[in-house]
């Protein structure tokens, strides 16, 4: 039974947002381990509190993630 667990940063990504995640890689699993697999292939998404999640030793926000995603696609 494949977990797959996808951590991001709490008030990220809406509702909406994480129902496409969980389908899209529910999906992915499927397309690479069968569709027998599907009814057992778990999804998670765990949402981290803002400030517990750093990169480069810089402690990071919901905002700033979203400036992040803001100034790669605009």
């Amino acid at each position: 039974m494949p977990l797959v667990t996808i951590e991001v940063i709490k008030n990220v990504f809406s509702d909406e947002q994480k129902h496409q995640l969980i389908a899209n890689v529910t999906e992915a699993m499927v397309a690479v381990e069968g569709e027998a697999l599907r009814p057992v292939t778990w999804v998670r998404i765990v949402e981290i509190e803002q400030g517990n999640w750093a990169i480069g030793g810089q402690r990071l926000q919901a905002s700033d993630v979203r400036a992040m995603a803001d100034a790669t696609t605009g």
